[in-house]
């Protein structure tokens, strides 16, 4: 008597299964996945742009190949090595100080006891991010005005007025600084989030042992938001060149282009104030291909020296 043998399923076969065993969820993730794949791959057909002499009327397949050129064109610009210099120093001190300020909240509002207290100021927190990007430069010039908030501080220790706004020197404090007020309160959610899997018997045995508010802390909170800080922070490397450009433009003016002229704001001024949209599209590629080398080294040392990475 002869036994049958089983065939091992084919990969088509393995695919059909699993889509006929989970159709309805397949079925409500297809419009999310429509859109993303429309608005976000469908484009990246333009990329063609940056190594081609484009012309509107013979199309991007029509015009003609000029492979390296804008790349070129772009590295020997004197204004080149200022903007790389000014979009990576942002985005390096919005890494230092934006990225930590959201865990710090997080770990205080943690700490509160009283919790009508406590949704009172993480609400509190919340609202900046909900107010619009040009009402936040709005009230900041207003600050920095010479008869503003802060030159009326200076002047209660007996300093003369100061152009915070016009000064280059200034530009970076203030665009980090604004940056983490309308931001860290909302930043604070997904960390509130991975604090509330963690089993309050843990404290409560802390307590026990005689462990201190650092001591617990420092050996049962930060542990548990260890995998989600390492996730945000692989994310955030990979976007250190990514610097708000519209709050830029708003905040800038050309007496702080010392400062503040980044890749953002400076494609804007060529690209579509001068219609160089081929050079404008080769510098934004170069932008995009930084941060994809930042986000794979970074995912690279994570998952070397953690057990936690992105892929």
């Amino acid at each position: 008597m002869t036994t049958a043998v089983k065939t091992k399923p084919t990969l088509w076969q393995s695919i059909a299964k699993e889509f006929k065993k989970h159709k309805w969820l397949y079925a409500m993730a297809l419009p999310g996945v429509l859109i993303v794949f429309i608005f976000n791959y469908v484009p990246m057909y333009g990329i063609l742009i940056a190594f081609k002499d484009y012309k509107v009327t013979e199309g991007i397949m029509g015009s003609p190949w000029v492979g390296f050129q804008y790349f070129e064109t772009f590295f020997s610009n004197p204004l080149a090595v200022r903007t790389i210099k000014n979009t990576f120093l942002l985005g390096l001190y919005n890494l230092l100080w934006s990225f930590p300020a959201p865990i710090i909240l997080a770990l205080l509002f943690n700490e509160l006891k009283n919790q009508r207290f406590k949704k009172i100021i993480q609400t509190i927190s919340y609202y900046p991010n909900f107010v619009s990007t040009v009402i936040i430069v709005g009230m900041l010039s207003t600050f920095c005005a010479s008869d503003g908030l802060f030159n009326d501080i200076r002047g209660l220790f007996g300093l003369g007025p100061v152009n915070f706004m016009g000064e280059p020197q200034y530009f970076r404090t203030l665009f980090i600084s604004s940056g983490i007020w309308q931001g860290v309160g909302y930043g604070t959610i997904i960390y509130l989030a991975s604090l509330s899997s963690v089993d309050p018997t843990l404290y409560d045995v802390a307590d026990i042992d005689g462990a201190g508010r650092f001591q617990k802390i420092w050996n049962i909170t930060l542990p548990h938001l260890k995998p989600t800080i390492v996730i945000l922070l692989i994310m955030a490397v990979g976007g250190t060149l990514n610097v708000d450009s519209n709050k830029i433009l708003l905040m800038y003016s050309p007496a702080t282009y010392e400062t503040a002229d980044v890749i953002g704001t400076y494609t804007y001024r060529e690209g579509i104030q001068g219609a160089q949209f081929e050079y404008t599209t080769a510098v934004g590629l170069f932008q995009t291909v930084i941060n994809f080398v930042f986000l794979v080294v970074t995912n690279w040392i994570s998952r070397k020296l953690s057990d936690t990475s992105l892929f």
